[in-house]
């Protein structure tokens, strides 16, 4: 897959260690995931999968995880660390529920991410008394702490916010409270995955409605692909995001999307009706701080 096509984003889930218990999360959903069977993806696993002149021909790499928390993850900082050495001018991302580690560890992150388009999303759902009602086992003071340290150090910050029924009512305050701690940015959007348990959609929120669309490949538009905690490859984490069914032969999805069963995870994510695809409608609010 790496000689098929040029790449110039890489996507990385550096663990499958998370301490939440989010009730979407394919740590919940997922049957075939085994939680005590915990993998770290190490820098030596990666310079094996991939060489130092791939990875200085990147435009970005991030980490974002279907099953972990890269702030969890043994050997984040190595990995982040070692791709600035080898490539300067590389942007660096990262998606947290930012409850995990310690100011100190969020602190030196922030001193890396040193460059203008560097960032890390932190995943907070609402306010002190909602956040924990999605984003469970998550601890609000950590999130509080580890974002302070990272912004205070120059880290560029953004908020990502799940709206439910149950925090709907609280984005103004959400953006505000970003607006106040120095967050970059503020983004509110509806999650796209079936509700399970106590969780309700916004009022006058109605899920999209599933029909016939044309895939518009984010993995292809944007020339990424995926590594899992296991070091595996694939082309995209949507594709990844099952135990069982890790997806590597991006050749075999490819030709499903011309034929009468198109990858339903491929229709799901990127299908695009009237150019606007699943994945990219499902924001609410978007505001640069």
């Amino acid at each position: 897959m790496l000689t098929s096509r040029e790449i110039k984003v890489l996507h990385i889930e550096p663990t499958d260690v998370c301490q939440a218990a989010c009730p979407l999360c394919a740590r919940e959903t997922d049957v075939y995931f085994n939680k005590t069977d915990k993998h770290h993806l190490s820098l030596d696993q990666l310079r094996a999968l991939l060489s130092d002149d791939f990875i200085a021909g990147l435009h970005k790499m991030f980490m974002c995880g279907n099953y972990g928390d890269p702030a969890a993850g043994h050997y984040t900082m190595p990995i982040y660390q070692y791709a600035r050495s080898i490539n300067p001018t590389i942007v660096l991302g990262m998606n947290s529920n930012g409850g995990i580690g310690t100011t100190a560890w969020w602190h030196d992150l922030g001193l890396l991410f040193n460059q203008p388009q560097d960032y890390v999303v932190f995943s907070i759902d609402g306010l002190e008394d909602t956040n924990a009602l999605y984003r469970v086992n998550v601890i609000w003071q950590k999130i509080m702490q580890n974002a302070e340290a990272f912004i205070a150090a120059g880290g560029s910050a953004h908020w990502d916010m799940l709206v439910y029924r149950h925090n709907e009512h609280q984005v103004d305050a959400c953006e505000r409270l970003a607006r106040d701690m120095g967050f970059r940015w503020f983004r509110a959007k509806v999650s796209k995955r079936p509700l399970v348990g106590h969780l309700e959609y916004p009022i006058n929120w109605s899920p999209p409605v599933s029909r016939e669309a044309t895939i518009r490949c984010h993995a292809l538009h944007e020339q990424s692909i995926y590594v899992d905690a296991q070091g595996r490859i694939g082309p995209c984490c949507w594709l990844g995001s099952r135990q069982r069914d890790f997806v590597d032969d991006f050749d075999q999805i490819r030709a499903s999307w011309v034929s009468q069963r198109p990858n339903p995870v491929c229709l799901s994510t990127c299908g695009t009706i009237d150019m606007s695809s699943n994945f990219a409608s499902q924001w609410r609010r978007e505001i640069q701080l």
